[in-house]
């Protein structure tokens, strides 16, 4: 039992020190969080995905993917031009604040469609997601042995647990982010982390 624990609290601490970075995911999830806008569709999007990919490189899917480097380096291309079109999205929005700060009343449905086809998008076409969740973790979590599954489920849970306090936890800063001018120091961050992820995914790739 102890040594079930052990498996289960290295997989949940590896796994937040991985998720808990400043990255283009988690500035999406707090920036819908602080919009109240698909908030639950976009946490289970974020912790749904982490799993399956986790669990993927449990399975030993990172070594076959290994095997081809041409298809990382094309997910890095689409993704970089992906992350800087939204970057300068919200550099406009820096430039051209909204006159109203943030707004609680119900979000429409083309908001929350919108709002999940970009989380899918900023999940799938980054390949920091798999650099973290099926090489890095497959490749720890195959050091655990027999364990390894129960390693999985502790950074799963990890995942699950981030992605909630970060979504569900971002509404506390309602009352500032009603105020215009902290809409644009929020939006300048997350086009600084954008641009900056995309063009290193670019140059990288």
């Amino acid at each position: 039992m102890s040594s079930t624990l052990t498996a289960a609290a290295a997989g949940f601490g590896t796994g937040l020190s991985l998720i808990v970075a400043i990255g283009a995911q988690n500035a999406f999830v707090l920036r819908q969080g602080v919009r109240r806008e698909a908030v639950l569709a976009v946490v289970g999007i974020c912790a749904l995905s982490d799993a399956l990919l986790i669990a993927l490189g449990v399975g030993g899917v990172g070594a076959v993917v290994v095997a081809w480097p041409g298809a990382l380096t094309a997910v890095a291309w689409i993704g970089g031009a992906f992350l800087l079109g939204y970057g300068a999205l919200a550099a406009r929005r820096v430039l051209r604040p909204a006159t109203a700060g943030l707004r609680t009343e119900g979000e429409a449905a083309t908001s929350r469609r919108r709002a999940v086809l970009t989380c899918l998008a900023m999940t799938w076409l980054n390949p920091h997601v798999y650099l973290d969740t099926v090489f890095l973790l497959g490749s720890i979590a195959a050091d655990q042995g027999p364990l390894r599954w129960t390693f999985a489920i502790g950074a799963v849970l990890a995942s699950l647990c981030w992605f909630t306090a970060l979504g569900f936890g971002a509404r506390l800063l309602g009352r500032w982010l009603a105020k215009p001018a902290a809409w644009r120091v929020l939006d300048g961050l997350v086009a600084a982390t954008m641009i900056a992820l995309g063009l290193s995914l670019i140059l990288g790739g």
